[in-house]
């Protein structure tokens, strides 16, 4: 459930972020807490909102669900400055192994979805992560490379200084 001292398009635009991936009417209304009448009716005043703001960000309504996501005519925009051809979901995933330092892989799952798998995947190909197995536990932690600090031009923290 998330904070009532927020509007719940407030609430719905937050949990679209933070999940960065298309969610179902009944996925949202578990985790907003609210009737799908009432998240339905939020949801359209979010779009509306969108639609008016000069912003880089809509809402998207498709066949699965609702989404949050860069507008359209951005994409030659986020292809000159994003280095590598990665999804923005596999963005968003790397975003949260870089604010952690180091992550369990299921913590990562947890935080991100399912499909967070496939943005592992798709990073450890890239190589601006790398995992190693827990000592105890059947998970894997999850952290940066020189690479993602080269190609990202951030200064190189290490986990033990965070």
């Amino acid at each position: 459930m998330v904070s009532t001292e927020l509007s719940l398009p407030a609430q719905l635009e937050a949990i679209l972020y933070l999940k960065g991936r298309c969610l179902s009417l009944a996925e949202l209304s578990e985790l907003a807490g609210c009737e799908r009448d009432e998240v339905e009716l939020a949801l359209i005043t979010l779009m509306a909102d969108y639609a008016h703001r000069d912003t880089a960000l809509e809402i998207r309504q498709e066949s699965a669900g609702y989404s949050l996501q860069l507008r359209q005519n951005l994409a030659a925009l986020v292809q000159e400055l994003v280095p590598v051809d990665l999804s923005t979901a596999s963005l968003r995933t790397l975003a949260t192994v870089a604010l952690k330092k180091r992550i369990l892989q299921s913590e990562l799952v947890d935080l991100r979805g399912s499909g967070a798998y496939d943005h592992i995947k798709e990073l450890l190909q890239h190589g601006f992560i790398e995992r190693k197995r827990q000592s105890e536990g059947r998970s894997f932690w999850i952290s940066l490379t020189e690479k993602f600090h080269r190609t990202f031009a951030l200064n190189n923290v290490s986990a033990e200084a965070a």
